[in-house]
């Protein structure tokens, strides 16, 4: 650990460690690993991993509600966001078992305004491979959260618009309009509003009795924690309120990590589906669908399946490793993807693995110094977005990265020319010239060229 953590009142001395069945020393371990998270104001929630049946790290940080200074519990129900997907899947598996649907289904019906749909099947949509243009990519995305919805009315947004392309031929980015169809889909096959639906079909059946679909009705008596957002390089405060009916089917459940937990024993474990909808869930012929991400990942030797999410406020991450049974659930209402970082981490802790510590620079660079990584850089068709240029720009006593659209990303300085981005919990790298001038910016995988200065 680094001599003084950067200071940031957050009130994150309420912590709550249940050492359970794990060994001291790896407890120990994971307890010092996941400190610097929170003491800069980068995670605030609950863990939960468990090995072979058994409870080997648990731990809550950190308040659900900061003003009032209710602290997180193991009991503590956050929302999910894209693992909610998970949930939607099994609901729609259950009434394949049940004969009410088939996989090969075709959806067209059901949106019968967009040219191609008839070409939809349910396992298109179940695998992201529909080619239905995305909601959240649609101009007045953010003018949607602010209104109540349903399945029927998020699905009428995009409705008419032309496929991106040719349903089951590619995967091309997380399909959320693809689970709000699912979700409409539940709803007409069941009857039934998809909360209810949901309830009766995967919550009660599971026995996941801390779980829930906020339907924008239920979210005071649910307890749910409050939401936050990072501010800054180093702040952080409340998140803009949504209605999370604007999420259904793609990232409106709220639960726990014990119910999460035991959710993915449950499924893995063969309880919850049959053999042949079970089969299709976990197949890895395609390394997404049903709400996982499901490939062989070399730092931990198997085939892992994984899944994140992120929604205002709000961010987690479930893994699951079948050699040794083992799951890391991790929750945070704090908008940042360090809870990916955190679980494979854990993952690797517990496999006895290397890992990587997370050091803020204390004491972090000047203004002076940071001014001198600015710039604007160049990034090629591969980028998550294609051909970006993104501009490091400085901010009094902070660094950022400004992308095409606006947005910012604080980037958190670990050393004089590496950051982390702070949104998307990314390495950063200026690379600099003999003369100290930035030539490049590296951004995890990718690599951006400085734009010279027009003259």
């Amino acid at each position: 650990m680094f001599a003084r953590i950067i200071s940031v009142t957050l009130g994150l001395s309420i912590c709550a460690l249940q050492a359970g069945a794990q060994e001291r020393a790896v407890g120990e371990r994971i307890d010092a690993y996941l400190e610097p998270y929170l003491q800069s104001g980068n995670f605030s929630g609950a863990v939960l991993a468990k090995e072979n049946g058994k409870i080997v790290f648990a731990k809550a940080c950190g308040f659900a509600d900061r003003e009032r200074k209710v602290p997180n519990t193991m009991e503590t129900r956050f929302h999910v966001a894209s693992v909610s997907m998970q949930f939607t899947a099994v609901a729609v598996l259950r009434l394949v078992d049940e004969g009410k649907l088939s996989l090969d289904t075709r959806v067209g019906e059901f949106i019968p305004g967009s040219k191609g749909a008839e070409k939809i099947t349910v396992r298109d949509l179940l695998t992201e491979r529909s080619g239905l243009p995305d909601i959240n990519n649609l101009p007045d995305y953010n003018d949607i959260l602010q209104q109540h919805q349903t399945p029927a009315s998020l699905v009428a947004k995009i409705e008419g618009q032309p496929l991106l392309f040719e349903p089951g031929t590619k995967y091309l980015h997380e399909e959320h309009s693809a689970y709000n169809l699912l979700a409409l889909i539940v709803e007409k096959k069941t009857g039934l509003p998809f909360a209810s639906a949901v309830e009766k079909l995967v919550f009660q059946f599971a026995a996941l009795q801390a779980s829930g679909i906020d339907d924008d009705s239920n979210a005071m008596e649910a307890k749910i924690a409050l939401g936050y957002q990072p501010e800054g390089v180093y702040g952080i405060t409340r998140a803009a309120a949504i209605h999370w009916s604007g999420k259904t089917g793609n990232a409106s459940v709220f639960t726990t990590v014990g119910d999460e937990t035991k959710w993915v024993e449950a499924l893995f474990g063969g309880q919850l589906l049959s053999s042949v909808a079970r089969d299709a869930m976990l197949d890895t012929s395609l390394e997404v669908g049903y709400g996982w991400f499901k490939r062989v990942n070399r730092r931990l030797g198997e085939t892992a399946y994984s899944m994140s999410g992120r929604a205002p406020g709000f961010a987690s991450f479930v893994l699951y490793l079948p050699r040794e049974k083992m799951s890391v659930t991790v929750f945070s209402n704090i908008y940042s993807s360090s809870t990916s970082t955190i679980g494979y981490d854990i993952a690797a802790i517990l496999r006895g693995l290397p890992y990587e510590t997370f050091h803020p620079s204390d004491p972090p660079p000047s203004a002076a110094e940071l001014k001198t990584s600015t710039g604007t850089f160049q990034f090629g068709a591969d980028f998550y977005q294609s051909t970006a240029q993104l501009e490091v720009v400085a901010d009094g006593q902070g660094l950022s990265l400004r992308w095409p659209g606006g947005s910012v990303s604080p980037l958190i300085p670990v050393s004089p020319d590496q950051f982390v981005d702070r949104s998307y919990w990314e390495q950063v790298r200026i690379e600099r010239d003999s003369a100290g001038k930035p030539t490049g910016l590296a951004y995890g995988s990718f690599h951006g060229s400085a734009v010279l200065s027009k003259p």
